[in-house]
């Protein structure tokens, strides 16, 4: 008898969910388990982000939303997702060594968001991560009208915030997202 992926990613979530409770204090497998229910969207998201490299895991319970809110909490840049410059528009803008594709389109395809800097300190505050790669961050609108874009990283026990040309990819570079489950 096979199982089907979505079965096999809950397998390998709880697993994870239970190894890590300290990263979800007081939030109960079961009633996580109930949200997810049979919704097909939220199940692709999770599947694409494990098989990615990301290694999601459940970092927020908004109760007054009733929302989970699964991080990529792999220990590096998911590797799945790297040597992608920034958007779209990034993306055409390069002539030459176009990289595949961008973050944003990835993360939009994914049906996930980018974590953006408070997000990303969220998640360092829980998981030290990125010590030898960096992650896209959603970046300010007056940034990137500038044609810059932020990433971030962990080096020397501290969570460093830079910029870059948009257009920029580099192989240690991914990005890091998010999936809200209301």
């Amino acid at each position: 008898m096979t199982t089907s992926p979505s079965e096999d990613v809950i397998t390998v979530l709880k697993a994870r969910f239970v190894r890590n409770s300290h990263r979800h204090t007081g939030v109960s497998w079961d009633k996580v388990l109930a949200k997810l229910g049979n919704n097909e969207k939220t199940m692709t998201s999770l599947i694409a982000m494990e098989e990615t490299g990301g290694e999601p895991d459940l970092l927020q319970y908004d109760q007054t939303q009733d929302a989970y809110v699964f991080f990529d909490c792999s220990p590096e840049s998911p590797i799945g997702r790297r040597s992608l410059c920034y958007d779209q528009e990034a993306l055409e803008s390069r002539r030459e060594h176009k990289p595949k594709n961008s973050a944003v389109n990835v993360a939009r395809a994914m049906g996930i968001e980018l974590l953006d800097e408070q997000d990303y300190r969220k998640l360092q505050s829980v998981i030290t991560c990125d010590r030898k790669t960096s992650s896209w961050v959603k970046t300010p609108p007056e940034i990137r009208k500038l044609g810059g874009a932020l990433f971030c990283d962990h080096r020397y026990g501290q969570v460093f915030v830079y910029h870059n040309g948009a257009e920029s990819y580099y192989a240690a570079r991914g990005f890091r997202g998010k999936l809200v489950i209301l």
